[in-house]
C-alpha cells in the first residue's frame, strides 16, 4: 500500500506553492530525500543536462546492459510528480527492469527546485509562458537521447504522474509529430488552468478543458492515449481521468467501447474502456476504484506509490509498444 502520509505530504508541498519560502523548500528537500533510493538495475545509468529559456534542467536516461552504437531502441519518457526526482520515480515505477526485459531506453527529465520549490513540472503556468518553456526544455532531452544515445525517433511515448502526467500530455500535444503514445497516470487534461489558482481547481475537478483543437500539420494525427485513474484520488478528482479521455475521442469522432473488469491474484481490479474509430484506438481509461494518489503497483514502501494495484509501468509498455507496432504496420 501507499504510505498513508503521502497524500497529506503532496497537499503540503502544493499548496507551498502560493506561498514558496525556506519552509517550502525544506519541505520539499526533505520529501526528495526521504525517498531517493540507488538504481540497482543492471545497465547504464547515464547523467546529462539541458538547457533553453527556461534554464537548465537535469536528466537521467536508462539504457539496458549490451546495447550497441548501431541499434536504435524505443524510448519512453517518464515526467516524475510532485516530491519526486528522476531516482525516486525510476524506483517507484520500477521501468528500468521493464526496460531490461523488453529492450528499450527511458528518459527522466527533472524539474528544479529553483523552477518549482517542490519539483512540480509547471504545466499550469501556459499564460505566461513557462509551461511551454519547460516542453522545449524536454525536448531538448529527447532529441540527446536520440542523438547520442540511440533512441529511435519513430518509437517514441511519453508518460507521467500527477503533475508529470499533465506535463506529459502537454508535450504530446505541442509536438504531436514526434510521439506515437501518451500516458497519463493520474493527471489533469490539457487547457484546463492556465494558473496556480485554475490548477488548484481544475485538480479537484472543479474545470473543465477546452476542445482539443486538430493538429497544426493535418497529415499528424494525436498521439493515441492512455489514461490510468485512482477512484480514492484525493489530490486530483477522479472526474479528470474521464475528462481527459473523452477529450481524445471527441477530437477523433472515436466511440466507447464496453467496459470489460480486469484483475490478477489479489491486486485492485480494474475497469478498462477503449475508445476507437474503426480498427484505430484512440484511447483507453483504467479506472482503479481502489487507488489513492500513487502509481498503480509501484514499489512497495515507497511515496506515491501503491503495490496492491494494477501494474501501471506493464500497462504503459504494452499500451505503448501496441502503438509502435501498429505504426510501422501502417
Amino acid at each position: 500500500m501507499a504510505r498513508r502520509n503521502s497524500y497529506s505530504a503532496w497537499t503540503r508541498l502544493l499548496k507551498s506553492t502560493l506561498k514558496p519560502g525556506r519552509q517550502a523548500q525544506g519541505l520539499a528537500r526533505k520529501a526528495i530525500a526521504a525517498s531517493r533510493p540507488r538504481m540497482t538495475t543492471p545497465g547504464d545509468w547515464i547523467a546529462g543536462i539541458t538547457m533553453g529559456a527556461a534554464g537548465a534542467r537535469r536528466f537521467r536516461l536508462y539504457r539496458p546492459p549490451g546495447v550497441t552504437s548501431r541499434e536504435r531502441l524505443p524510448l519512453l519518457v517518464m515526467l516524475h510528480g510532485c516530491g519526486q526526482d528522476a531516482d525516486a520515480f525510476a524506483a517507484s515505477t520500477r521501468m528500468n527492469r521493464i526496460a531490461r526485459q523488453h529492450r528499450f531506453l527511458v528518459l527522466y527529465p527533472e524539474q528544479d527546485r529553483i523552477s518549482n520549490v517542490q519539483g512540480c513540472w509547471n504545466w499550469y503556468e501556459t499564460r505566461n509562458g513557462r509551461a511551454r518553456a519547460e516542453v522545449a526544455l524536454i525536448m531538448k532531452a529527447i532529441d540527446q537521447a536520440c542523438l547520442l544515445h540511440g533512441a529511435d525517433r519513430d518509437r517514441i511515448a511519453v508518460a507521467g504522474l500527477s503533475a508529470g502526467a499533465s506535463m506529459a500530455a502537454l508535450v504530446a500535444t505541442h509536438a504531436p509529430e514526434r510521439f506515437k503514445a501518451v500516458v497519463m497516470h493520474s493527471g489533469v487534461p490539457p487547457g484546463t488552468a492556465s494558473s496556480t489558482a485554475t490548477a488548484m481547481q481544475a485538480m479537484r475537478g472543479r474545470r473543465g478543458p477546452a476542445p482539443l483543437p486538430a493538429p497544426a500539420d493535418p497529415s499528424v494525427a494525436w498521439p493515441a492515449l492512455l489514461v490510468i485513474q485512482g477512484g480514492r484520488d484525493g489530490v486530483v478528482a477522479a472526474s479528470n481521468g474521464r475528462a481527459t479521455v473523452q477529450l481524445w475521442a471527441d477530437a477523433a469522432q472515436a466511440k466507447a467501447g464496453r467496459p470489460r473488469t480486469q484483475q490478477r491474484g489479489q491486486r485492485h481490479p480494474m475497469v478498462v474502456t477503449d475508445f476507437s474509430r474503426g480498427r484505430r484506438i484512440v484511447a483507453s481509461f483504467v479506472d482503479i476504484a481502489a487507488l489513492g494518489h500513487a502509481w498503480s503497483g509501484g514499489a512497495n514502501g515507497m511515496a506515491y506509490s501503491d503495490s496492491l494495484g494494477p501494474d501501471a509501468s506493464r500497462l504503459a509498455w504494452a499500451f505503448a509498444a501496441k502503438q509502435f507496432a501498429a505504426r510501422a504496420a501502417d
